[in-house]
């Protein structure tokens, strides 16, 4: 699989988690987080102008308690709890205010976030985290049977194997008729 761009389009949690792959980080310098945020932009309410490094380090140490809560959670079993409160942490570093204004004759609602652009980030996604681990369907996430993929997925269908049919289900058919040849197995009719 090429690790080279993420894959995209599970929950918003997942995909967060998934930037770090068997092939490394994604997330390692501050413009890669800047280019993984352009990829998700339409799922978030704002992103930060200028990523800096203290921003990308509070996005990664949330990808980790986001990934080890989410181990546990996917099993049925209790997440640790340093975990839970560093995710609880992290939203509260931004809190949500809900503001009033007057917008074309009538009263508008608007919730926004306080703090600075990477605090709101960072609670924006914690809040994500958040909302996934307590879906009930938490318990369907599964990871990619690629051999050398560690992606997870929330499979839409029971018979789904891996997190992109396009990347991992291709070279696993590949590989397949790959085998089939070279042994001399012949093809199913």
């Amino acid at each position: 699989m090429s690790d080279a761009l993420p894959v995209t389009g599970e929950p918003l949690a997942l995909d967060l988690i998934n930037t770090r792959t068997s092939a490394g980080d994604l997330l390692a310098t501050p413009p890669a987080l800047g280019r993984w945020l352009a990829l998700e932009a339409d799922r978030l309410p704002e992103t930060p102008e200028k990523i800096t490094g203290r921003d990308l380090e509070a996005v990664r140490v949330l990808r980790d308690h986001t990934a080890r809560a989410l181990d546990h959670a996917r099993r049925g079993t209790r997440p640790p709890k340093a975990d839970l409160d560093a995710l609880n942490r992290l939203q509260r570093a931004a809190p949500v205010v809900s503001e009033l204004s007057w917008h074309e004759a009538r009263v508008a609602l608007a919730r926004r976030r306080l703090g600075s652009p990477g605090e709101r980030l960072t609670a924006w996604l914690a809040e994500a985290a958040a909302e996934f681990l307590a879906r009930p369907d938490v318990t369907k996430v599964r990871e990619c049977e690629a051999d050398d993929c560690v992606l997870l997925f929330l499979p839409a269908h029971p018979r789904r194997r891996w997190c992109s049919a396009a990347r991992c289900g291709n070279r696993a058919r590949v590989a397949r008729h790959y085998q089939r040849h070279k042994t001399g197995t012949p093809e199913p009719s």
